[in-house]
């Protein structure tokens, strides 16, 4: 029986480009969802039993709706990423002109990547958000829109021309897309992993952030990413969406977290996977496994005697 895969869909996105670079996706069924939420919910309902979203831009930062829902709806867990260079396309209908296009749709995050190419080229042409860029170019074809920005390999099946090509602003723009299944077994260590959690303020005091930080620098562990969101409680309520350095079976990711679980309201853990880009883990003087096991092994001597 064929796993299933959800993701961001229709057929023609980003996140199907980076679903079909994963091993598996060849054997799998792909299942389109019309939204991040959508695409997780399968998971959670056993529609699919993993699902594909965008989590992070190179320009445009973090994909909220994705941070959101993992951080706050019901647990999954995150056991892969990968990294897709992102290279925006105008498309239009055959025989259209620039000069005719007056509406323009595609993903917020497209509009954000192509920002000052519209400016400079459709300066009158109305944006139009779409759910997904493959949504906008399947409004194209449909006569719903003039123009959408998306990937040049979604053209052809919506039987679109690309009216320009190359139209970022920014050459090089790479997307994190990550894999989210049901809690389960994580993979293994592989001294190239990293650590995705959320950690909620307990309250809201001088030196919070500063806590959370210090658990994670007395160990040596390099953050990769963080930043704040909001709760939805009331203003100037927050969590924060962290991605360390490691995985939660190295002894001082481990202590990290149960440090953070002691001053934080809560934490979520989002899983510990391989870093897609194969960086390896830097381990400090101090902080690797058999440092810590000895400095325990120490303690354990002076509190029960033995030699």
């Amino acid at each position: 029986m064929q796993d299933k895969y959800a993701y961001l869909g229709p057929a023609g996105t980003f996140t199907e480009a980076a679903l079909r670079t994963l091993p598996d996706a060849e054997h799998a069924e792909l299942v389109p969802c019309p939204t991040i939420q959508a695409a997780l919910e399968a998971v959670r309902l056993g529609s699919a039993e993993r699902a594909v979203v965008p989590i992070e831009s190179s320009v445009d930062g973090a994909v909220t709706a994705t941070l959101d829902e993992l951080a706050t709806g019901d647990e999954l867990f995150i056991c892969a990423e990968v990294l897709l260079p992102i290279a925006f396309a105008l498309l239009a209908r055959p025989g259209a002109q620039l000069g005719e296009i007056r509406t323009v749709g595609g993903h917020p995050q497209a509009q954000a990547q192509c920002r000052r190419w519209l400016a400079g080229n459709l300066p009158d042409a109305e944006w139009l958000p779409a759910a997904s860029n493959a949504m906008a170019a399947q409004q194209v074809a449909s006569g719903d829109l003039d123009a959408a920005l998306a990937g040049a390999f979604a053209a052809p099946g919506y039987e679109l021309s690309v009216l320009v090509d190359e139209v970022h602003d920014r050459a090089g723009a790479v997307t994190r897309f990550v894999v989210v299944g049901k809690p389960g077994p994580l993979p293994a260590p592989t001294g190239a992993d990293r650590t995705s959690l959320a950690a909620f303020l307990a309250d809201d005091h001088p030196g919070a952030l500063m806590e959370i930080l210090t658990e994670f620098a007395v160990r040596g562990i390099n953050l990769s990413r963080i930043e704040s969101r909001p709760t939805g409680d009331a203003l100037g309520r927050y969590y924060f969406c962290i991605d360390c350095e490691g995985h939660v079976d190295d002894a001082r990711v481990g202590e990290a977290l149960m440090g953070l679980r002691r001053v934080c309201a809560d934490v979520r853990f989002l899983g510990s996977y391989p870093r897609s880009d194969g960086g390896k883990t830097q381990v400090r003087s101090g902080t690797s496994d058999a440092e810590f096991a000895s400095a325990a092994a120490w303690v354990a001597r002076l509190r029960y005697g033995r030699v």
